[in-house]
């Protein structure tokens, strides 16, 4: 199983990226994308659940980033609006197959697969 993460670039204060992660090999029951930024530790960006595709999302980029799947392509979608730079991280994908319980969807070692990574930089 692989997961390709794309998309990431450098981008100017108040713009937009979208990010892409698809998956060979198997579907995942939870997506999700996490950053990191230097020298800091990797931190929780938003999940998304199959079926419904109920999100859950950091305070830190609640109502400017979504978060979207389409299974039948086994590819997630991160779109980053009015971005800002502290927003600028490395930003990894990551998956399970199994339903991950509410409480644990923002921890790193609830998610068994994981993208290469991408850079998102974000001037001022």
């Amino acid at each position: 199983v692989q997961l390709q993460a794309s998309g990431g670039g450098l981008v100017q204060a108040g713009g937009s990226l979208r990010l892409s992660c698809t998956a060979s090999g198997r579907a995942f029951s939870n997506w999700a994308w996490f950053r990191q930024a230097p020298g800091k530790e990797r931190k929780f960006v938003g999940t998304i659940r199959q079926g419904g595709g109920g999100t859950v999302y950091a305070d830190s980029v609640k109502d400017r980033f979504i978060i979207s799947r389409d299974d039948a392509k086994n590819t997630v979608y991160l779109q980053m609006d009015s971005l800002k730079p502290e927003d600028t991280a490395v930003y990894y994908c990551a998956a399970h197959p199994s339903r991950i319980a509410n409480s644990g969807v923002h921890l790193s070692r609830a998610y068994y697969y994981w993208g290469q990574g991408t850079q998102v930089t974000v001037s001022s």
